[in-house]
């Protein structure tokens, strides 16, 4: 019955502020929650969860190298898990989640990023695309007005990044959430501005 849940969403589309809803709602029905994230996550320090607008919990920190059963089970008993930001969780942690669902008869919410600053999976987002039973798109808007898919990394001088490592931490002072059509136009104007 339980199922793996995987609620994707570009940059500002409220995937911490939902993750930490649902763990608010199974609470208030006397559900117990594992909430995690991942290590690999540090912008509101290592143990915590913050949203935009301002809602915060604490969570137990699952580092690359950890057995997610493992931890699981040495956390105690759930009825449900929520993973936030588990674009960053390995391959093989996911592969637990759903052995989790499978085995323990718990439902698994995983909220994150689908892709990159240069639309390409990160290895956890792929893993869940594979693996969950349900997929749910968040969606937020382009400045354009339509649907935003792209989360563009920009530097200091405003300019789109177009090249560098696939993880690089920050908020809406290095990333903004923009349809692939305006991502592709202002990379666009930037190569023609620099000849």
């Amino acid at each position: 019955m339980a199922k793996l849940y995987f609620k994707y969403g570009a940059m500002g589309s409220s995937k911490s502020a939902q993750a930490l809803t649902t763990k608010f709602n199974y609470e208030e029905k006397g559900m117990s929650v594992w909430l995690i994230k991942p290590g690999t996550d540090t912008r509101d320090g290592a143990d915590i969860i913050r949203s935009r607008i301002g809602l915060s919990q604490k969570a137990q920190v699952i580092q690359p190298d950890d057995d997610i059963i493992k931890a699981y089970h040495d956390a105690g008993s759930y009825d449900v898990i929520i993973a936030d930001e588990a674009q960053f969780l390995t391959p093989k942690q996911i592969e637990g989640l759903r052995k989790l669902v499978d085995e323990e008869d718990l439902p698994v919410l995983c909220f994150g990023l689908r892709t990159d600053f240069l639309t390409h999976f990160f290895p956890g987002a792929q893993r869940l695309m594979e693996l969950a039973d349900s997929i749910t798109e968040i969606k937020t808007i382009c400045e354009c007005g339509r649907k935003a898919t792209v989360n563009a990394r920009f530097d200091d001088k405003g300019r789109i990044i177009t090249e560098g490592d696939q993880v690089v931490l920050g908020g809406n002072d290095r990333y903004t959430a923009m349809c692939h059509r305006c991502w592709k136009q202002r990379i666009k104007e930037q190569e023609a501005a620099s000849k």
